[in-house]
């Protein structure tokens, strides 16, 4: 027999669904037969075919409370979206016209609030070297020697990629004065080597806090830099917590993002009480995991309190 669905006030991340259900009606449907009422476009190796969520939405009532740029385009490395900070300005403007895409089809899907996730470094020698350090966690684990060395690399991607954090806050800039009725969140990308490491972040909202430019919190991703023996989930959430306006729900482990919550190693309690009420909150599990690990994390989340 199938699992009945919780009736909850979570979102539901359509990147859950991967590319089995390569319609958003579809996913809709899906979604309201978990207990969501409340959905996040999110990327995908495939994007679904768009047609039908106005029926969708007429029957079950859904809302589309977010959605992720760059998630009508294909996943890939060399994400367009991920490219805001470029010093190559063909690159950037092409980045930025991506954004004003992804910002008009939020309004077409009647969704107010836009996530940029992560910004790519472009120093060659910075990417190679965060390359090799992957490569070693995966060979030898999270070694002490390795986490001492981490450190100082990343602050190293901090200072070196300030020239594409200016970039980055003149390409959002734009794209917010051209949609004032969207919100802008801006989320920390997953790699050691992304620009919007835990200094820079706070760069970049204090720079756009006129202009309303939110902190999107993504619990796995921070989890694996708190491994690393960078800042951790707490730091991230006492710095920028009451500019969160949204948060990742999704469990970790030393080397994976996306476990359904309860089946990794992420703390929940001490988010709880850190992640503000009116923030939304979106269970973002990997796509390999089924209506029944999304179940089990509804259900971990509201035994947590959330």
């Amino acid at each position: 027999m199938t699992a009945p669905g919780i009736p909850n006030e979570f979102a539901l991340s359509t990147a859950c669904f991967g590319a089995r259900l390569p319609n958003v009606q579809d996913q809709v449907f899906a979604a309201v037969g978990m207990g969501f009422r409340r959905i996040e476009l999110g990327r995908s190796d495939a994007p679904p075919d768009m047609s039908g969520l106005e029926e969708a939405r007429g029957e079950t009532g859904i809302e589309v409370v977010g959605l992720v740029a760059g998630c009508r385009d294909v996943v890939a490395p060399d994400m367009v979206a991920s490219q805001l900070g470029s010093l190559d300005e063909d690159r950037r403007k092409r980045a930025v016209n991506s954004l004003r895409r992804h910002a008009r089809l939020a309004l077409e899907y009647k969704c107010r609030r836009v996530i940029v996730r992560g910004s790519q470094v472009e120093n060659a020698g910075l990417k190679q070297r965060a390359r090799a350090f992957d490569t070693e966690v995966v060979e030898k684990g999270l070694t002490l020697d390795l986490c001492e060395r981490l450190a100082p690399f990343v602050q190293e991607v901090q200072q070196e990629g300030q020239a594409q954090v200016q970039q980055l806050c003149r390409s959002l800039h734009e794209v917010m004065a051209a949609f004032p009725d969207i919100q802008f969140a801006l989320e920390p990308g997953r790699g050691i080597d992304d620009l919007l490491g835990y200094d820079a972040m706070g760069w970049v909202l204090d720079d756009l806090s006129r202009q309303g430019l939110g902190y999107w919190h993504d619990v796995g991703r921070i989890h694996l830099r708190e491994r690393h023996g960078l800042p951790s989930q707490a730091d991230w959430l006492d710095a920028y917590g009451s500019r969160m306006t949204g948060v990742h729900l999704q469990d970790a482990a030393d080397h994976e993002v996306g476990l359904p919550i309860g089946s990794g190693q992420v703390d929940f309690k001490q988010l709880v009480d850190a992640v503000p009420r009116r923030a939304e909150r979106v269970v973002d599990v990997h796509h390999s995991h089924g209506r029944i690990e999304i179940l089990t994390s509804v259900r971990n989340l509201l035994a947590l309190g959330f």
